[in-house]
């Protein structure tokens, strides 16, 4: 077994009881119960607008520092995913009768603003591994909760198949493992230690619960 591999898997371990509270989160619950309401459906559009605006710049400042790096071909797919979830979401935004300009006037939940917050350190601060590592370990979590909204919006909320594309793109994302391990192997290799890809992975997750807590906050979901 590869020390990245190991690495990654020592991670997983770790934060597993994390992600299980992301996967059974109650703001999932209360939308497979068709219990939001339109409004509050608008709240996520409009964080993930955000989200994704600034997920787009930093990957792109990730690509200018580590441009020549093996990790050149992994930061071009999340930049290439980044803009195609970009243009999704727009979709989506449309089915629910919202377009730029609405999205940009929903303020941004500090709690839910975190995520990208952290990720722009990365980009500034951090090294090409431990955006993959953080990836690596938020992304699967992240699409099994877009798969499940999915079902639930199109079941109980009556969106069309058309207006899910945003959700497909996450629920169905092609594994990315191996490209991953390739660049932690190549930083553990040099110069990064496993430690601090282990932080951000560890820092990425609980920053992706409290996304979840913003919205099921601001919906007034119980605890």
């Amino acid at each position: 077994m590869s020390d990245a591999l190991q690495t990654v898997e020592l991670i997983r371990s770790d934060l597993r009881p994390l992600e299980h509270r992301i996967l059974g989160h109650r703001y999932l619950k209360a939308l497979d119960g068709g219990h939001l309401q339109r409004d509050q459906l608008e709240v996520f559009v409009g964080q993930q607008h955000h989200i994704i605006s600034s997920d787009l710049r930093s990957i792109a400042l990730m690509i200018s520092r580590h441009g020549v790096r093996p990790s050149r071909h992994f930061l071009m797919n999340v930049l290439q995913g980044e803009s195609a979830a970009m243009d999704a979401l727009q979709v989506f935004a449309n089915a629910l009768g919202l377009d730029v300009n609405n999205l940009e006037n929903i303020e941004p939940l500090p709690s839910a603003h975190a995520y990208c917050g952290f990720v722009a350190w990365l980009a500034l601060n951090g090294s090409d591994a431990e955006l993959a590592g953080a990836f690596l370990i938020n992304l699967p979590a992240w699409g099994a909760n877009c798969g499940r909204m999915r079902k639930a919006l199109h079941e109980k909320y009556r969106v069309g198949p058309s207006g899910l594309a945003f959700f497909d793109l996450f629920a169905n994302m092609p594994s990315f493992e191996q490209e991953a391990l390739r660049v932690i192997q190549y930083a553990l290799d040099g110069s990064v230690p496993a430690r601090l890809i282990h932080r951000a992975a560890r820092m990425v997750q609980n920053y992706e619960l409290m996304f979840w807590d913003a919205l099921a906050d601001v919906a007034a979901i119980p605890l």
